[in-house]
C-alpha cells in the first residue's frame, strides 16, 4: 500500500517528529510504500494565491507532487500539535492547496458547489495523531474537541475517506520520557491495526 505521511511541526526534536518516526517505522515493518513529507523541512508554501484559487492549477512543482501522491494514497497519516484547537497554519495551508476540487472531491454536473460533494480520495483509512497541553476534561467541556470534527467530518469524510481514527497525546508539557515511550508504542499499534501487512497470494 502507498501511505502518505504528513508532519506539521516546526521543531525537529518535537514529540510530533518522534511520532512521525514511529509511524514510518511501523509502516516499514509491514512493507508499505511510504510517501513522507515534513512540511516545515521541505519549506512547503502554505499560502494559496488568487490565481491558484480560481484556476485550481498549482503554482509550484512541490504542490503538484503532493496532489499526485494524495490521489494515489491507499492510506493517509497526519501528525500535528493542537494549536488554538486547530492545526498549525502550515498544515492548514497544505489542506487549502493540496485537497483541491477535482483532486480530493468534486460535485455533480450542474452543481455550483452548494450541494453534496463526491469524495475522490481512494485512501482506505486516515489516521491523525495530535499532541496537546490541554487536559482531556477541559478540552471536552470548554472546547468540544474541534480537531475531531475538523479532520473526521469537514476534511476526510468530505473527500470520501470514511474509515478514520485519531489519537491525542496529553499533557505533553508534564510527560515523562517513559510516558512518551509508551505513547510511541501506542502509535505503532494503531498504525499496524489500520495498515496491516498485505497478504500476497502465492503462485
Amino acid at each position: 500500500m502507498k501511505i502518505s505521511v504528513i508532519l506539521g511541526h516546526p521543531y525537529e526534536k518535537s514529540l510530533n517528529a518522534a511520532i512521525a518516526g514511529a509511524v514510518t517505522e511501523a509502516l516499514q515493518e509491514k512493507g508499505h510504500e511510504i510517501r513522507f513529507h515534513d512540511l516545515y523541512q521541505e519549506k512547503f508554501n502554505p499560502v494559496i494565491s488568487g490565481g491558484e484559487l480560481v484556476t485550481d492549477v498549482p503554482e509550484d512543482e512541490l504542490t503538484m507532487l503532493h496532489q499526485k501522491e494524495i490521489r494515489e494514497a491507499d492510506g493517509i497519516v497526519i501528525i500535528h500539535p493542537n494549536w488554538w484547537g486547530q492545526p498549525p497554519a502550515m498544515l492548514k495551508g497544505w489542506v487549502d492547496r493540496v485537497l483541491r476540487e477535482e483532486v480530493a472531491y468534486t460535485f455533480p454536473v450542474g452543481d455550483n458547489g452548494g450541494g453534496l460533494p463526491i469524495g475522490l480520495l481512494k485512501a482506505r483509512a486516515a489516521l491523525v495523531f495530535n499532541t496537546s497541553n490541554t487536559p482531556e476534561r477541559r478540552e471536552e467541556e470548554a472546547f468540544g474537541d474541534p480537531l475531531q470534527r475538523l479532520w473526521r467530518d469537514c476534511i476526510f469524510a468530505f473527500c470520501g475517506v470514511h474509515t478514520f481514527d485519531r489519537k491525542m497525546f496529553r499533557v505533553v508539557a508534564d510527560s515523562s520520557e517513559e510516558e512518551r515511550g509508551r505513547w510511541l508504542e501506542e502509535v505503532k499499534v494503531l498504525v499496524s491495526r489500520y495498515f496491516p501487512e498485505e497478504r500476497r497470494s502465492g503462485r
